[in-house]
């Protein structure tokens, strides 16, 4: 009989939870008004969107989406339009066909499977063409007022330098956060990250300009040791 493979143990992050709420608490007072940055007005828009988004910049999807939603206003149109029709209208996204497929083929399931509706569980979410964990935490916590943790790679990078996380797989670092935090913060608290990866906490860093500095793993042990000043030699 086969023994059933057991998995690993989830890793500790550096910082207690108390530590993560600490850190958090000074990111939001750094970004007052963190939000995601694409436009909606319901769930169908921002599951389209968030697929959109994929490699691609917020600021670039909101320039699509306009004309798109008036072509489409909801799932049962979308279910409708062939690929072809729908890749030129979608190509400065990148990734056109592949998006244009995953934007088909999720709605057709939402009206076979969920009436027209976008449903509103994790475990829905994630069957849909197009849709992961991050797509579905992005539409659960902004649109159908359900906490999601949404990890992008903004998330993964910030959360370990700041060893609120450990981790390089989103999964796990989506485990950690939301294992520290109340589900009420749980959406704040990426947009928060996000916004703080994008403006502060770069591939290159403005550490000088971090609120949460005086927290920061990555700064204590990385930044801090090849930033300070040679020592001069005294001449005899």
């Amino acid at each position: 009989m086969k023994k059933r493979a057991t998995k690993a143990p989830i890793p500790k992050p550096l910082k207690t939870a108390a530590e993560t709420r600490r850190i958090l608490d000074a990111l939001a007072t750094q970004h007052p008004n963190a939000d995601t940055e694409l436009h909606f007005s319901n769930a169908y828009e921002l599951l389209v969107a968030t697929i959109l988004s994929a490699q691609c910049t917020d600021e670039r999807v909101n320039q699509v989406t306009p004309a798109l939603f008036k072509r489409y206003p909801d799932a049962r149109a979308l279910a409708k339009a062939a690929t072809t029709e729908l890749e030129p209208q979608i190509q400065s996204t990148g990734f056109f066909r592949a998006k244009s497929k995953s934007l088909v083929g999720m709605a057709t399931e939402v009206v076979e499977q969920h009436n027209g509706q976008i449903p509103n569980t994790m475990d829905a979410l994630v069957q849909l063409p197009g849709v992961g964990r991050k797509t579905a935490n992005v539409v659960l916590g902004h649109a159908l007022g359900v906490p999601g943790l949404p990890v992008d790679r903004h998330v993964l990078r910030v959360s370990n330098r700041l060893g609120i996380a450990s981790s390089d797989d989103p999964e796990i670092v989506e485990q950690q956060l939301t294992g520290a935090l109340p589900p009420g913060r749980w959406t704040l608290s990426s947009d928060t990250l996000i916004l703080h990866g994008r403006r502060i906490c770069k591939p290159r860093p403005l550490c000088g300009e971090c609120a949460a500095r005086p927290y920061c793993h990555y700064f204590r042990t990385v930044v801090s040791k090849f930033s300070k000043p040679a020592a001069r030699k005294v001449a005899r």
